[in-house]
C-alpha cells in the first residue's frame, strides 16, 4: 500500500498523543460529525454501545478520507455504557459530579472502536470494550477529586483520566491502557506494519 500520509480524524488530544508517543508521523484533520445525531439514531434502531462507536469511528474517518482521498485515513470514537444508560461527556462541573455519583461501585464498559479509511472506503476496523469497576468512593472524595482535577475532565465521557488523578476513582480495571485512553492502540500498529507504513 503507497498512501502520501496518515490523518488522524480526531481532535482528541489523548488520541494524538498515544500516536506520536509510537512514533507514528501524522497529521491531524478533525472530522465534524453530527455525534448526538447519530446516537440517536442507532438508539432508536436498537444499536449497542460497541455498534455506536463502531459507526462513528467510521463515519469520522470517512468523511475526512473524502477531502483527502490519498490519505490513510484514521477514525477512533468512545462510548461509555453502565447500567445500559449510554453517558455523554459532561456539559459542566454539576455534570461531572452527577456522572461520578451514577458510576460509583459500579461496573462500566468503555466500547472503544478504531477505522481505518482510504479513498473513501473502510478498509479495516477494529473494537474492543474495556470493563472498569468504580470503588464505592464518598462524597467528599468527589469534592476533592473535582476540587484538584478542574474542567479538563469535561473532556473525558467518564469524567475522569485514568493517566491522573481518575486512577483513584476505580478498585478495578480490565483492558488494555490505549483502549481505555480512547484507542486500540496495539492493533492499530499491526495493521500499519502489514501496510508498510511503519517498520515491520
Amino acid at each position: 500500500m503507497s498512501v502520501r500520509s496518515v490523518v488522524l480524524a480526531s481532535a482528541s488530544k489523548s488520541r494524538a498523543s498515544l500516536l506520536t508517543a509510537a512514533g507514528l508521523a501524522f497529521d491531524v484533520v478533525p472530522a465534524h460529525a453530527d455525534e448526538d445525531a447519530v446516537k440517536a439514531a442507532l438508539k432508536a434502531e436498537g444499536a449497542d454501545a460497541r455498534q455506536c462507536a463502531e459507526t462513528l469511528a467510521e463515519i469520522k474517518a470517512v468523511q475526512v478520507s473524502q477531502r483527502l482521498p490519498e490519505a490513510l485515513v484514521i477514525g477512533a470514537d468512545q462510548m461509555l455504557e453502565c447500567d445500559g444508560v449510554w453517558f455523554d461527556k459532561p456539559a459542566d462541573m454539576n455534570g461531572a459530579r452527577a456522572h461520578l455519583t451514577a458510576m460509583r461501585g459500579k461496573t462500566h464498559t468503555l466500547p472503544t472502536a478504531v477505522a481505518v479509511v482510504l479513498g473513501g472506503s473502510v478498509i479495516w476496523h477494529h473494537s474492543a470494550s474495556p470493563r472498569l469497576t468504580m470503588r464505592d468512593f464518598s462524597d467528599a472524595f468527589i469534592a476533592h477529586y473535582l476540587a484538584n482535577t478542574g474542567e479538563r475532565i469535561l473532556s473525558s465521557v467518564g469524567a475522569y483520566q485514568l493517566e491522573g488523578w481518575g486512577v483513584q476513582l476505580f478498585e478495578r480495571i480490565d483492558g488494555d491502557y490505549a483502549t481505555i485512553l480512547g484507542l486500540p492502540l496495539l492493533p492499530l500498529l499491526a495493521f500499519l506494519r502489514e501496510h508498510q507504513v511503519i517498520m515491520k
